[in-house]
């Protein structure tokens, strides 16, 4: 079987090595090969998808083992299975998006070259994180992607990017360091041996009630601060001010999904009857999360921190999901994931292109664009629809799944959370109001239409809301399986209480 993983995780990473190696002279065209390298990478996730199964969405699919460091135990472990698969779809889709949406960023050659490398080695460890099949991998990767995360926020934004690197830095590096201490103390209560980090092998292991709940809030903060959920998100609205787009558009949409992600495949399949203890205490967590962030995201008068303020919100409605243990909830919040990652990486683009424009993201000095640019209010207006969950765009299906199946587990939460969903209406229309409505601002009259490139970034990431708005059971028919067993394994624990 072609080794399809182990080839995505690589093949960037070799890109990134490529671009650095290139001679000073062929270095303008490193934008092209930079490009193509994520196109095959696309091409490649393509077929796999077509190969998948998707009958059997809820097995680890395409599967290797390798020995890596047998002394301790850990191997080259990789598989994929429905949710892991919308995941690297949504990495290996935004990554060339956000190459061609910053395409004319960056006139210094040296510069151009280290961002697009950095851009590349960021997708290699996103790809390895959502396939590795070994504890100890994913950690390894989990903790390697700070790395050109962290380059690509203090080398290139805006005055504060070293301030927002740091800050990102340390709150990684402190959910990290805690998540270690949660995967040595795992290893020593598995199997051991040559394979004693396999994700298998560390399954429906009979735990101690009280180092159960211990790993699991080791893992837990490290995905919580990753996610990000409050009162740990503080470093999210600083980065998306000062860092590019491109590098806040992938950060937010796909890197911050680990968090997510890492509680679904980790913490409840690990540490199931933890899960169920710390779940009445998370759910009121998200639900302050969703709050928090939509009220915030009204009182902000720039443009960035107010879209990192609704992914706050919106991704308190994925923890919410997943803590309320029901599978349609399960179901919503894992289509969510991928949902959430297109919106909001098109609405991050869109005022990218208009920071471009007039060179601010305050919305105080926007007004009356529609009459100037009415592609471009339209463009956004759809965009900013998909992010209030407007029906017919694909976010409105998965909060709606999660609000439904965790009705009949948490009713009280749901209640509150539905409140963001109409918090959510007033942040986004009040922001196109603020911006595309009205008279036209002195100054703003001869604003650029949107441009064939930024439609080729927009309009494609439109049209897949649309067609997942309409048509769900194109991703959910791949989500349902493995929502079964994550509610299965919860449900079996429970039932051997």
């Amino acid at each position: 079987m072609f080794p399809f993983l182990t080839v995505l995780v690589v093949l960037p990473a070799v890109g990134a090595a490529v671009l650095w190696a290139l001679p000073a002279s062929a270095r303008g065209r490193v934008r092209e090969i930079a490009l193509g390298i994520t196109v095959i990478e696309l091409l490649l996730a393509a077929v796999m998808f077509l190969q998948f199964d998707r009958d059997a969405a809820g097995a680890f699919q395409f599967a290797e083992l390798h020995s890596w460091i047998p002394q301790i135990g850990t191997s080259w472990a990789l598989g994929i299975n429905g949710i892991g698969l919308s995941m690297v779809l949504l990495a290996v889709i935004l990554t060339p998006v956000a190459i061609v949406a910053g395409w004319r960023e960056d006139t210094d050659l040296k510069k151009r070259t280290n961002y697009l490398a950095l851009i590349l080695l960021s997708q290699a460890f996103m790809v390895g994180i959502f396939v590795a099949r070994d504890v100890f991998l994913f950690y390894a990767m989990f903790e390697a992607m700070l790395i050109p995360v962290y380059f690509l926020i203090g080398m290139f934004g805006g005055l504060q990017r070293r301030y927002a690197a740091v800050k990102f830095l340390i709150f990684s590096l402190v959910g990290g360091l805690i998540m270690l201490v949660g995967v040595i103390a795992l290893y020593f209560q598995g199997p051991g041996g040559e394979q004693g980090f396999l994700t298998d092998n560390l399954t429906g292991l009979d735990l101690a009630t009280t180092t159960e709940r211990l790993i699991f809030l080791a893992f837990f903060l490290a995905f919580a601060i990753k996610a990000p959920m409050f009162p740990v998100h503080t470093w999210l609205p600083d980065v998306a001010e000062t860092a590019r787009v491109g590098t806040t558009a992938l950060l937010v949409a796909v890197l911050d999904k680990i968090g997510t992600f890492g509680m679904l495949t980790l913490c409840v399949v690990l540490f199931p009857e933890a899960a169920r203890w710390a779940a009445p205490v998370i759910i009121v967590f998200a639900v302050l999360s969703i709050l928090y962030g939509a009220l915030l995201a009204i009182g902000q008068e720039n443009m960035l921190r107010l879209v990192a303020f609704t992914s706050i919100s919106h991704f308190g409605i994925m923890v919410l999901g997943i803590f309320a243990f029901q599978q349609t909830s399960i179901e919503g919040a894992s289509l969510y994931m991928f949902n959430h990652g297109i919106s909001t990486a098109a609405l991050f683009f869109v005022v990218g292109f208009l920071i471009v424009r007039h060179g601010t993201a305050n919305i105080s000095e926007f007004g009356g664009l529609q009459k100037v640019v009415p592609i471009f209010a339209g463009t956004f207006l759809i965009i900013g629809l998909s992010a209030l969950g407007l029906p017919g765009l694909s976010p409105f299906i998965s909060e709606i799944l999660v609000l439904i199946g965790a009705w009949g587990a948490v009713p009280v939460a749901v209640a509150f959370a539905t409140l963001g969903v109409v918090l959510a209406a007033i942040y986004i229309l009040w922001l196109y109001q603020r911006v595309f409505a009205g008279p036209t601002r002195k100054g703003l009259e001869k604003t650029r239409e949107l441009s064939l490139r930024e439609r080729l970034v927009a309009w494609p990431l439109i049209a897949v809301m649309v067609i997942l708005g309409f048509f769900p059971a194109i991703a959910i028919n791949y989500l349902r399986d493995p929502a079964q067993d994550i509610v299965s394994i919860v449900s079996v624990e429970e039932a051997g209480q």
